[in-house]
């Protein structure tokens, strides 16, 4: 799998974060197997396609319960929750307050951004595909 595909991958999720995205639907969309689109997301990215959407999910409800007036509900809706509470737990876990405990007072929290690869290339290999070392 080459570097682009990966960047595809992460691209194809942060597309379709709000229509919340299967593992099955992003390797059918870059045409490899679930555990091979798995490893390599795991590989590039240094962590589990799964934890990876919540985190970018928390991520982009954060950014909405700052700049908009939208319902608690309907943000964690927005972003595939299955209810307020299971938001509202996900959000503490991540952030140590509730999504209203954040939009009244604002405390400072990191989000977690979208991924980005710096790679130097150096090499081919035997199968004439580009190596990779990370910066």
């Amino acid at each position: 799998m080459s570097i682009k595909t990966v960047i595809s991958m992460v691209d194809w999720v942060e597309d379709n974060i709000a229509s919340n995205p299967t593992l099955a639907e992003m390797s059918e969309y870059v045409g490899y197997s679930e555990f091979y689109c798995s490893a390599k997301f795991h590989e590039f990215t240094g962590m589990t396609y799964k934890k990876y959407l919540l985190k970018r999910k928390l991520a982009l409800s954060a950014i909405d319960l700052s700049e908009t007036d939208h319902r608690i509900l309907d943000i964690a809706m927005k972003y595939g929750f299955s209810s307020h509470e299971a938001f509202s737990r996900a959000f503490r876990k991540e952030y140590g307050c509730t999504p209203c405990e954040y939009r009244i007072h604002r405390p400072n929290i990191i989000l977690y951004p979208k991924a980005e690869f710096n790679f130097l290339y150096y090499e081919r290999s035997s199968s004439n595909e580009l190596q990779y070392r990370k910066k």
